[in-house]
């Protein structure tokens, strides 16, 4: 029997994105309280800046460009304050938000706009060229590219988001009729559990019930009155969408928004403005539990951090309580569940060290044998409870499927709601889950999935290469897993094994976002083993990497 989650149900209110925000009649902060600051510069937005310059720019799309119910418009920028409105004023014209890493090059931008027939696309000046590559390669027009932030275009070539406006003001535009359960807010992408990048389609109602779900898992702990969170998380990634953005504003805590990560930025601006709370990742624990930075600032008024990403071992946890006297809970979740389906209670927090939390309401959970355990041609059974098995989830936050790829969809998302979440664990007597292993070959960096095919599809393109596979190994030094790279090269080397590896090191280095590098390095093989229908087996080059030595680049 499935399990269900320890807490009490939660309403979940048959409502958009918009009205959840800007039509709740309970909130409890008033319409000038500060919502988004910028870490740097201190610009600011209020609950009613956020509003209004929303409804300007929704009205804006539906003026300018004739914006569609359907539509969607692109993010291509780092953490900015100007993001939430362009969010909800798009939602408000009945469009759909689909985020990029800023990091993209203008190829893996362009495969993002097409896949999703971006009708627009808002970045920021430093990011304009790659941008407008991008566009073109993906039949959007330069004058449906707009910036956002601080810096405008110097040749006034490109405008500013705040330009795109209902000029005539005319009254005839109104909010778009949402459906929550079938109408799309976000297209997030993932890697899924397999192959390049792809569309997860999440509903205003996935959002809004993930909303109401972590905030019962709150139990009231972070309170508008006080509490400032500091977000570096990135807002491309439905993590900081739903946990930052998104719940800020609905809670009204303060979101202090950090546009790059630092160690030294990130304590002095805990220090500056009296941050009591933090979503951070396993490498920002190492840094903080090691780093010499640390020590010279007063993280004093910090309450709480939350990790994803990877759970944290007990040492790592302990380290860096005696550090810096500020305890690390844990949750889990996942691109195709909105994302958060497991969270620590705030007291929990030194109690179930390892563990990633808890069941979030609406939520039921199951463990299954997996489809190698299974055997050929038979299907997954179900594991009692306390038994490791796959974890399948299902509840309102699961996603609708992958966008344009039905395939993909039917592998991981069940007719009747189970999500195959591709992780294994398990849950003691108390509810708290233990992730263990992946069954998904994706490699996590630092929170960042890197799909091996991906890479292997750019690098079999290099014409020294005639073979390769990609696998996830540890490295000590990054704090996470990093890409390895074993290669069978098809020709002569140009020089010796070392200076041959740096240069498809370098080579990929400029195709790829820097989260993709092969920070694991190069590895030259005869061959690749593969299984007798031609698929790699990843488990034998991965037990090959446990006995080649530590990792060497610095990259």
């Amino acid at each position: 029997m499935p399990a269900q989650s320890t807490y009490p149900p939660v309403e979940i209110p048959n409502v958009d994105l918009w009205t959840l925000l800007f039509e709740n009649k309970q909130r409890p902060f008033p319409d000038d309280k500060v919502i988004f600051e910028d870490a740097d510069t201190h610009r600011a937005y209020t609950y009613s800046d956020v509003k209004s310059t929303a409804l300007e720019f929704g009205k804006g799309l539906k003026a300018t460009w004739d914006w569609r119910k359907g539509d969607v418009l692109a993010l291509y920028a780092p953490n900015n304050i100007d993001i939430p409105p362009i969010i909800w004023g798009t939602h408000w014209a009945g469009g759909v938000v689909t985020p990029a890493n800023p990091t993209y090059t203008a190829e893996e931008l362009a495969f993002q706009l097409q896949g999703t027939k971006a009708k627009a696309l808002v970045t920021v000046y430093p990011l304009l060229a790659t941008a407008l590559a991008a566009a073109k390669t993906a039949g959007i027009p330069a004058e449906r590219v707009v910036l956002l932030g601080e810096e405008r275009d110097p040749r006034s070539k490109v405008k500013h988001f705040t330009s795109v406006q209902n000029i005539s003001r005319a009254t005839r535009y109104r909010k778009t009729k949402i459906d929550p359960a079938r109408d799309l807010a976000f297209l997030s992408f993932s890697s899924g559990t397999t192959g390049v990048p792809k569309g997860v389609m999440l509903s205003h109602r996935n959002i809004v019930a993930n909303i109401m779900q972590f905030t019962a898992g709150e139990e009231g702990n972070l309170r508008w009155q006080g509490d400032k969170v500091l977000a570096f998380l990135p807002f491309f990634h439905i993590y900081g969408l739903t946990c930052l953005v998104h719940k800020a504003m609905y809670s009204g805590v303060q979101l202090v928004v950090m546009p790059r990560f630092t160690i030294e930025s990130w304590c002095a601006h805990v220090q500056n403005h009296r941050i009591t709370f933090s979503y951070i990742v396993p490498p920002v624990a190492v840094l903080l539990a090691k780093h010499p930075a640390v020590s010279n600032y007063d993280l004093s008024s910090l309450r709480m951090m939350n990790s994803g990403a990877a759970p944290l071992s007990r040492e790592l946890v302990d380290a860096v309580y005696a550090r810096i006297k500020t305890g690390i809970k844990q949750g889990y979740g996942l691109s195709e569940t909105s994302p958060t389906t497991h969270t620590q209670a705030w007291e929990d927090w030194d109690k179930f060290v390892g563990s990633v939390g808890r069941l979030l309401p609406n939520l039921e959970i199951k463990y299954m044998t997996t489809h190698d355990e299974a055997g050929s041609g038979k299907e997954p059974v179900e594991l009692p409870v306390g038994q490791t098995g796959e974890i399948y989830v299902r509840g309102p936050n699961v996603f609708l499927g992958y966008l344009n790829n039905p395939a993909a969809t039917a592998e991981c998302l069940s007719a009747d709601g189970w999500f195959r979440t591709g992780d294994i664990g398990h849950q003691d007597e108390h509810g708290n889950l233990f992730i263990t292993d992946r069954v998904k070959e994706l490699i996590k960096y630092k929170g960042f999935q890197v799909a091996p095919a991906e890479l292997e599809g750019i690098l079999v393109q290099n014409e020294t290469i005639a073979d390769v596979a990609v696998i996830g190994v540890e490295s000590e030094e990054h704090g996470s897993e990093v890409p390895r790279a074993y290669v069978v090269l098809g020709g002569e080397r140009k020089g010796d094994e070392a200076a041959e590896a740096e240069r498809i090191v370098r080579w990929l280095e400029g195709k790829v976002a820097p989260h993709k590098r092969l920070r694991g390095g190069v590895r030259f093989v005869e061959e690749i083993p593969k299984s007798a229908s031609g698929k790699i087996l990843r488990r034998v080059l991965k037990e090959r990497a446990k006995g080649e030595g530590r990792i060497m680049a610095k990259l």
